[in-house]
């Protein structure tokens, strides 16, 4: 006789939060998303066809119905448990994720951040490949792509986990040799671009109104990393996406020389494809990216140097 079982993503869900008494609770302890679990409830009520909870305010209850289910469902999960760990399957078995992302963004803010997430999920592996193909043009089957936008692909669900701006930043040490005290400071510096990126300066100085300024001299990469290293390196001043260079500004090795104005730009998002949706590795790590992402402090001029005088459109 054929099994009539939930799907199962969906039951794991339901027990934690009825075992909890919380959505978030049991969020938090599946690793995913608030939402996530949410879903995977809805789900289940959908295919049982009958309501599992009653809402209250931050609190969930059961229904009596969902009680009695629970105290069915709930001893299985722990039987299965105890049942692999007897027959030899560590419950730190390595598992896999691969991930595509941009080589810049890549190199400047996901690495950097990885050993917290390997530190605080040891029993996953993620390969990382850089890329900046679109997403429908991707040929490897990833788990999980990231890209900027939000942007919508048929066969993708889109999640943004990362808001950045671009603004002026440079070294500490080209400051003390060439102070800037308002943008117009910037004729007597190098600025820094990256030509698959040529609007950046222009719309930059647009806002600032000086959008005739002539800089001492220009210097043009190919890659945005190299631009930012550039800077780093005191060469010239570069548009740094605030994202990327957190981590560079709060060690001090560039400055935001300016308030503003910002340049608006795109949010970082996951993209993942639909028959991955309810894949526990593929929750997991978006819901890690969500929370580093909320972490990430809003840059803030240098101390060394003053505001324009002459206030801007955007600020």
């Amino acid at each position: 006789m054929k099994r009539v079982l939930p799907p199962l993503n969906a039951l794991r869900a339901f027990e934690a939060a009825g075992r909890l008494g919380s959505f978030k609770d049991a969020a938090t302890e599946l690793h995913v998303t608030h939402g996530a679990v949410s879903q995977h409830v809805r789900l289940l009520e959908d295919w049982l066809g009958a309501p599992l909870f009653e809402r209250h305010n931050r609190r969930v209850a059961l229904t009596p119905a969902a009680k009695a289910y629970l105290e069915e469902v709930g001893p299985l999960f722990e039987q299965l448990s105890q049942a692999t760990a007897r027959y030899g399957v560590s419950g730190t078995a390595s598992r896999t994720l691969a991930v595509n992302a941009p080589a810049t963004f890549t190199l400047r803010w996901l690495v950097p951040r990885l050993a917290k997430f390997r530190a605080e999920h040891v029993d996953v592996d993620v390969t990382v490949e850089t890329s900046n193909e679109p997403v429908e043009s991707l040929k490897e089957p990833y788990d999980i792509i990231i890209r900027g936008g939000p942007d919508t692909f048929y066969g993708y669900a889109m999640q943004p986990f990362l808001a950045e701006e671009r603004l002026p930043v440079c070294s500490p040490a080209l400051l003390q040799r060439l102070p800037l005290r308002m943008p117009d400071d910037l004729r007597q510096h190098t600025l820094l671009h990256t030509s698959s990126l040529p609007r950046l300066w222009p719309d930059w100085l647009a806002r600032a109104e000086i959008p005739s300024l002539r800089p001492a001299a220009t210097l043009t990469f190919d890659h945005f990393y190299l631009t930012l290293q550039a800077a780093i390196d005191g060469i010239g001043i570069a548009m740094g996406p605030t994202a990327l260079v957190s981590d560079d500004l709060a060690a001090g090795r560039l400055v935001a020389p300016f308030a503003g104005p910002r340049l608006p730009s795109r949010s970082y998002c996951t993209y993942v494809p639909d028959g991955k949706c309810d894949n526990d590795l593929v929750a997991l790590f978006r819901a890690w990216l969500e929370r580093e992402g909320a972490d990430l402090p809003r840059s803030s001029p240098s101390p060394r140097t003053r505001r324009s005088r002459r206030p801007s459109r955007s600020q």
